[in-house]
């Protein structure tokens, strides 16, 4: 006899990455070839991501192309998204600033002497405690593309950081960094 498929849809890490990344480049149309080299997803994965972002109603497609639904975009991401993609730390590494060490947290939070965190990359221009990010193409997008940076490291910011830390996130998410599309 065979076993009953279990089709609930379940988001991935890399679907919350491709909505952060939507909501960088604010509603400009771009086709799934430029996704793909935005965040460093294959066309597959873009493909499969927007699609369950459809499903679970954070996104929906206007005229062919994805716009984010604002509402339910805002409360996954300060309610919902920290405990579906919660922070994984590591050890000291060199690596790209995020959360309360990036823009633009950074120019409100004093830093302090401990380690700030860090993707783990080549290229980073910092030392610190791994932040691992929420997908690993995350670190070389984020260097190639500033707003995507931003809402990364806000994003990080919410998952990792203590309640000063969330709630500055939170205000600079709800005031004007993260804008996404539709009302």
């Amino acid at each position: 006899m065979r076993r009953p498929i279990n089709r609930q849809p379940v988001l991935k890490p890399q679907d919350f990455y491709l909505l952060l990344a939507l909501a960088a480049i604010r509603g400009k149309s771009l086709t799934y070839p430029d996704l793909a080299a935005l965040t460093g997803l294959s066309m597959s994965e873009v493909h499969g991501a927007l699609k369950r972002v459809e499903q679970a109603r954070l996104l929906a497609f206007v005229d062919r192309q994805p716009r984010i639904v604002t509402p339910s975009f805002k409360e996954f991401l300060l309610h919902g998204a920290r405990y579906a993609f919660p922070a994984a730390r590591g050890s000291m590494v060199g690596g790209v600033p995020t959360a309360y060490a990036a823009a633009p947290l950074n120019r409100q939070i004093a830093p302090s002497a401990d380690p700030p965190p860090v993707w783990p990359h080549a290229e980073g221009s910092a030392r610190g405690i791994a932040l691992i990010p929420l997908y690993p193409s995350a670190p070389a997008a984020a260097l190639r593309n500033a707003a995507l940076y931003e809402n990364l490291a806000l994003f990080d910011a919410l998952r990792m950081g203590n309640a000063r830390e969330r709630a500055l996130a939170a205000q600079l998410t709800q005031r004007h960094r993260l804008k996404p599309v539709l009302p």
